[in-house]
């Protein structure tokens, strides 16, 4: 009768425990979604062309997101700028989505409410109507519809 080794014999390596299961990258969170309104196209001209309502301050994280949501039938927009003093230092360009587009702030401010006015060369211009982040949702909500269903004449939410 033969009997097993208790231990491993000196030809076998002993087990090792397994290795632990690397830790699953945290998944990073989901870019807000921009809050923006779009008037419809119509035979009136429009001063404001719709109302943008940013999360931050932060045009360089703000723009890109912007500029995703446009609807898919504008052209690329090539030059933006901002009239009003929410936002933080710009530097002249951004890159966003593989393509430069250039920033400016007006350098008097209008009188008026803040605006963004973005350009696709050799097509036109937009200009939306800036609701600071820190409006409460129901009144931004409001304003933006307001601008879309009364944006001809360019009228302030008010």
């Amino acid at each position: 009768m033969t009997t097993a080794p208790l231990g491993p014999s000196l030809h076998e390596a002993p087990e090792s425990p397994a290795p632990p299961e690397p830790a699953a990258p945290p998944h990073p969170e989901p870019p807000p979604v921009a809050r923006l309104a779009i008037a419809p196209p119509g035979p009136v001209v429009r001063r404001i062309d719709g109302a943008w309502w940013p999360h931050s301050t932060d045009l360089l994280v703000e723009l890109p997101e912007l500029l995703q949501a446009l609807p898919f039938d504008w052209p690329r927009i090539t030059h933006a700028t901002v009239n009003g003093a929410i936002w933080s230092a710009l530097p002249s360009r951004i890159l966003v989505a593989d393509h430069v587009v250039r920033l400016r702030r007006t350098r008097i401010p209008r009188p008026g409410p803040d605006t963004v006015c973005l350009v696709a060369a050799g097509h036109g211009r937009w200009d939306l109507l800036i609701i600071a982040p820190d409006t409460p949702e129901a009144e931004a909500v409001e304003a933006m519809a307001q601008v879309t269903q009364e944006g001809a004449s360019g009228a302030e939410p008010g």
